[in-house]
C-alpha cells in the first residue's frame, strides 16, 4: 500500500509541476513583476501533496528586500519556504544540474553559486541585482545541509551582502530557523530524524522515495527579530550571533518549547 501511495504522490508533483511551469514561463514573458506568485502557490501545493503541516511563528520581515538566512536540513526545505516566503534561493551550483529540480529552480530566479570562498565574492554582483530589484534572498550559510539536530558553522563569506547598502541603507537580515519536529503528531528524534534531514552522500530519488512512504511531517519555521550589520563589530560576528539564536531556537522547537 505504502507504495502505492508514494507513486501516486509521485505522480501527483510531476502533474501539479507539469500544470504550472506554462503558467510561469508566460509570467517571466509578459507580467515578471509577479515572478514569485506562481512559485509559491506552486510549493504550497507540494507541501499538501508531500503531507507537510508547516506551523509559523515570529514577525515575518516585510520590508523588500529582506536577506533571510536559514539553517539547512533537507531538500524539503524548499517547498516548506517556498510556501510562506517569496522570493529567490541562493543554492549550490550542483543543483541547477539535477534533472526536473534543477530547471523548475530556474523558473523561481534561483541563483546559483559555488560553495568555495572565491567564488561567492564572485556572485555577490548578481545577489546584488536581485537585492536592488526588491528581491528576498533566502540563504543557507552552512553552505550544506546538517542531520536536522545541531547546526553546522555559518560561513561570515555568506553574510558579505550584508556590508552593502541598499537604496541608502544596510540590507536587513532575518533569521529563521527551520526545525522538523513531528511525525504523525511522534516527536522526531536523533533516531527518526534521518526520515528527513538528507545528509551526507545520499542518493536523493531515493531519499525521497523513502519519505513518501512515511505520514505527515510537521516543519516549522521560526522567525526571529531582523538585524543590520550596524548591529555588530563584523560580518563575522553578526553570522555567529545569527547561528546562536537559531540554534538555540531549534533546540527548543524539538523539545517542544515555544521562543521566549
Amino acid at each position: 500500500m505504502s507504495n502505492i501511495r508514494s507513486t501516486l504522490t509521485a505522480l501527483a508533483a510531476l502533474l501539479w509541476a507539469a500544470l504550472l511551469v506554462p503558467l510561469q514561463l508566460i509570467v517571466l514573458l509578459f507580467f515578471k513583476q509577479h515572478r514569485y506568485k506562481i512559485p509559491q502557490f506552486f510549493h504550497a501545493g507540494l507541501c499538501r501533496l508531500l503531507r507537510v503541516k508547516v506551523v509559523v511563528s515570529g514577525e515575518i520581515e516585510e520590508s523588500r528586500p529582506t536577506l533571510f538566512v536559514i539553517n539547512h536540513i533537507s531538500w524539503l526545505d524548499i517547498p516548506v519556504i517556498g510556501k510562506v516566503l517569496q522570493g529567490s534561493f541562493v543554492a549550490k551550483k550542483e543543483v541547477e544540474g539535477y534533472p526536473l529540480v534543477g530547471p523548475i529552480s530556474k523558473l523561481q530566479q534561483t541563483i546559483f553559486i559555488e560553495r568555495s570562498r572565491p567564488a561567492i565574492k564572485g556572485h555577490k554582483g548578481e545577489m546584488q541585482e536581485h537585492l536592488e530589484n526588491g528581491d528576498n534572498l533566502f540563504l543557507f550559510p552552512e553552505g550544506t545541509s546538517s542531520n536536522g539536530i545541531i547546526i553546522q558553522n555559518f560561513k561570515s563569506a555568506y553574510f558579505g551582502l550584508a556590508e552593502r547598502e541598499i537604496n541608502g541603507h544596510h540590507l536587513k537580515v532575518q533569521p529563521v530557523t527551520i526545525a522538523y519536529s513531528r511525525l504523525n503528531g511522534i516527536p522526531l528524534t536523533r533516531g527518526t530524524m534521518s526520515i528527513v534531514a538528507w545528509v551526507g552522500d545520499k542518493e536523493l530519488l531515493s531519499h525521497v522515495w523513502a519519505f513518501l512512504k512515511r505520514g505527515t511531517v510537521t516543519a516549522e519555521l521560526r522567525f526571529h527579530p531582523p538585524v543590520t550589520i550596524d548591529d555588530y563589530d563584523s560580518r563575522k560576528t553578526l553570522a555567529s550571533d545569527c547561528q546562536l539564536t537559531i540554534a538555540k531556537s531549534l533546540s527548543r522547537a524539538l523539545t517542544g518549547r515555544a521562543e521566549p
